[in-house]
């Protein structure tokens, strides 16, 4: 990380960097800086973005070729490709020919460090790793924010907030926003604010569940599922989760269509005001009757489950390919 930030520091950018690893929070930072490093965010002469594993590489390196339009650098991204774990000799061969009017940006999960094409990658520029930071690193990047605030936390109510976030980056960036909301007239971050505002990860699951089924994003709704299922977590309570969010948007979306300000929903749902609008948002998404109807499907499938006609974990999946078909 250092080594890109020095690069975009110098103004020497590199003709290819690799952004690869689990922590998709550091590697999203570092692909927009390096975006930002190379050109104007309406640029869309000289930005080209792929994702997927159905990316040709013959036309990454036509575009690649091709000099960039009145600017001394074109940006090329690609996301997601694959190629890097599977052999993609092609751009392998390319990477020690790309023009220095051309920077490659490549950001993957997985990586196979012995294939070509990754040790390609780094003699041409610069792979990074981005890993979950240690718990040290967490903190410190955790008290810079709150300091910038100018605000205090004890190390006691400090841990108390890693254990609701977990070591997630994104997890604890959206956490962290709430309780500095939440905080905004006090100093000193306390026990009772994060007792109050802050969910385990178990709920952001849910809730990022329940907007890829709004979306019809099935692939990511199931994902989330396994996640939840390799946490340990129980399908019934993940069942018991999943009808208490829908019971929420019905309420919510209930009181909103009646003309009740937000004020009087939080206090009704028993949330903090400003998460009314998010949850309005995701009932957006789905009518009254829809509302309704999924919450009946939830009882009906936790009826299965306790009378023997259906496993838990497959009542809970049923339940979630219906709703996000």
């Amino acid at each position: 990380m250092k080594t890109i930030d020095n690069d975009i520091k110098m103004g020497q950018l590199k003709n290819v960097y690799l952004l690869y690893g689990t922590e998709d929070y550091l590697k999203r930072q570092y692909r927009d800086k390096l975006k930002h490093a190379l050109v104007e965010p309406d640029d869309t002469m000289n930005f080209s973005a792929y994702e997927g594993k159905d990316i040709n590489p013959k036309e990454l390196i036509d575009l690649s070729e091709t000099l960039p339009f009145f600017k001394e650098k074109r940006m090329i991204l690609v996301e997601n490709s694959g190629f890097f774990k599977n052999s993609c000799d092609d751009l392998a061969e390319y990477m020690s020919q790309v023009p220095e009017s051309t920077c490659f940006v490549f950001v993957e999960e997985e990586v196979d460090k012995r294939s070509k094409l990754f040790k390609a990658a780094s003699r041409a520029g610069s792979a990074v790793e981005f890993e979950t930071p240690k718990e040290d690193m967490l903190i410190r990047w955790i008290l810079g924010r709150i300091q910038r605030e100018g605000k205090k936390i004890t190390q006691s109510v400090m841990q108390l907030f890693l254990s609701k976030t977990g070591s997630d980056m994104e997890n604890i960036d959206k956490e962290l926003e709430k309780l500095i909301c939440y905080t905004l007239d006090k100093t000193e971050i306390a026990a009772a604010d994060v007792e109050a505002i802050c969910t385990g990860q178990t709920e952001n699951k849910i809730f990022e569940m329940i907007d890829a089924i709004s979306a019809k994003n099935q692939k990511k709704a199931l994902d989330l599922y396994y996640d939840l299922l390799a946490l340990k977590e129980a399908p019934m309570r993940i069942l018991f989760l999943i009808a208490r969010q829908f019971q929420n948007l019905l309420l919510i979306k209930s009181m909103s269509a009646k003309g009740y300000p937000a004020v009087s929903i939080a206090k009704t749902a028993g949330m903090p005001s400003f998460a009314v609008q998010k949850n309005l948002r995701q009932a957006g998404a789905f009518k009254i009757n829809q509302l309704k109807e999924a919450i009946e499907d939830c009882g009906q499938a936790e009826e299965d489950v306790k009378t023997g006609r259906m496993a838990d974990q497959l009542a809970v999946e049923l339940l979630i390919v219906k709703y996000s078909a």
